[in-house]
């Protein structure tokens, strides 16, 4: 396994209940400045393999990127039961609900 996907693994799995992170944060935890689309397909190859807090994984506009019928309502309400807060807009506010362990700049 890549280093970059061992790193995204294992900060995923961080992740604490009651909180969001973005791919692009993701990404750069795990030392690739443009890796988002990496993470993506990582939490959707290796979600189930590896127990991991998929959910707890959104946009930087603070929205779901999954599709309506595709895991949007089941990681919405996945992120509902955790305390998760949606806007009018259907956005998490990340100045609330980010977890950045590192204070990391996108």
């Amino acid at each position: 396994m890549e280093e970059f996907t061992r790193s995204v693994i294992e900060i995923i799995k961080q992740i604490p209940k009651g909180r969001v992170t973005t791919y692009g944060r993701i990404s750069l935890m795990a030392g690739r400045s443009r890796g988002a689309r990496q993470v993506s397909r990582i939490l959707h190859t290796m979600s189930r393999k590896y127990n991991l807090p998929w959910h707890r994984v959104i946009n930087i506009k603070g929205t779901i990127s999954l599709p309506e019928y595709g895991g949007y309502y089941e990681q919405k309400a996945r992120l509902l039961s955790e305390g998760i807060e949606f806007d009018e807009k259907d956005r998490v506010d990340l100045k609330t609900f980010l977890w950045n362990p590192g204070d990391i700049e996108c």
